[in-house]
């Protein structure tokens, strides 16, 4: 087949999902605002890569982009089009009249960005005109059709984990030595310092955790607008010593972090169904510590493979932590389930098996 995606090159998600569809051999062309490609996919030898420049939002930029976007398509004449994230390659989709059209968004685009300004009636429109959406979890699939869109086009696709990459293996003993934390019990948390994921709540629960076990350390990778803030929280609260802040690291490298690590902790305040990053700690054989947020609460039970604590609450976090730290056969079987748990319903290679017979099935309907 024929593909054509808009989808931001910047993102690993993007990027795994392009490269598994390239690498089975479908032609591709993807379109990204503003972010040249990955080297990776640059080397895949049926990727067309089409770069437009970030003035999109410019006033009627939109249609103009959209009008451009049509006369590319028209001489490319994919089977299919499909657009990840509403905001903003959904409703350049939208405009540009190409259909079939598949959107897939990711979830703050439909759970938090339609609340402001013109993005509503926007994405009202850019879901309206989609032949089929897909979406990784129900709370993200009900905020959909809360928007207007029809419950029969929305079909649920996981992104998924690849369950090769991430499972669990020994500790490397140049990254103990890289982030000096020797043999101390370790927590580790993979969210961006943004406000949506909250760092501020785990750095609250750290005092009380070394009350209770001294000598934990506290690996926190990510980069983002936050930084300076939560490092000198960390001073405030007299921590510095116990947290590792990593800064953002390749893609590649995540697996040999969650393998130094007894717990893995997110403190996100909005999610779609599960966050990769916690899917792919439980892969890795990891019990978690999560908040309430998204479809955590279907993916995480308590007394099986993890916990789930109040938003913003950190004297709970910090209990589970304690409480899995000091307890290693049931943080051991924690994880057990947790893997098991991914390998049945997460799992990256069987969830773009079901997209490519989706995009099959819209491309016979369009003959």
């Amino acid at each position: 087949m024929k593909l054509a995606f808009l989808a931001g090159a910047n993102s690993i998600h993007s990027q795994r999902w392009v490269t598994y569809f390239a690498e089975r051999g479908h032609h591709v062309h993807w379109f990204s605002l503003g972010i040249g490609i990955n080297s990776r996919l640059n080397n895949i030898g049926k990727v067309n890569f089409y770069e437009f420049k970030k003035s999109f939002l410019r006033p009627l930029r939109p249609f103009s982009y959209g009008i451009h976007l049509r006369k590319i398509l028209g001489e490319i004449n994919p089977d299919i089009l499909h657009a990840h994230q509403v905001w903003i390659d959904g409703i350049l989709g939208a405009f540009s009249g190409f259909h079939p059209l598949i959107i897939t968004p990711w979830g703050s685009d439909v759970l938090i960005l339609p609340s402001l300004g013109m993005e509503k009636p926007l994405t009202k429109y850019a879901l309206r005109t989609a032949d089929l959406i897909t979406c990784d979890g129900e709370n993200t699939r009900e905020a959909i059709i809360k928007l207007g869109a029809l419950p029969q086009k929305i079909e649920i696709i996981r992104f998924g984990v690849d369950l090769e990459k991430f499972r669990a293996a020994p500790k490397q003993k140049s990254f103990i030595e890289k982030l000096d934390i020797g043999d101390s019990p370790v927590v580790i948390s993979l969210r961006s310092l943004k406000p949506i994921y909250d760092i501020g709540t785990l750095i609250k629960a750290i005092p009380i955790v070394l009350k209770e076990i001294t000598g934990v350390r506290f690996i926190i990778v990510g980069g983002g607008p936050q930084k300076e803030e939560l490092v000198n929280l960390a001073k405030d609260l007299g921590v510095s010593g116990s947290i590792r802040f990593t800064g953002e690291i390749p893609n590649i490298e995540i697996p040999k972090y969650l393998n130094l690590a007894d717990v893995y902790v997110s403190t996100a305040l909005s999610e779609s169904c599960i966050a990769a990053s916690t899917a792919e700690a439980m892969a890795c054989g990891l019990p978690v510590v999560v908040t309430d947020s998204g479809d955590n609460w279907k993916w995480i039970k308590s007394d099986e493979n993890g916990y789930v604590v109040a938003k913003g609450d950190f004297e709970s976090l910090a209990h589970r932590i304690v409480y899995l730290l000091s307890n290693p056969d049931i943080a051991r079987r924690y994880g057990e389930n947790n893997r098991r748990v991914i390998e049945e319903k997460n799992n990256y290679h069987l969830e773009m098996e079901k997209m490519e017979d989706i995009y099959m099935r819209l491309a016979c309907k369009n003959q």
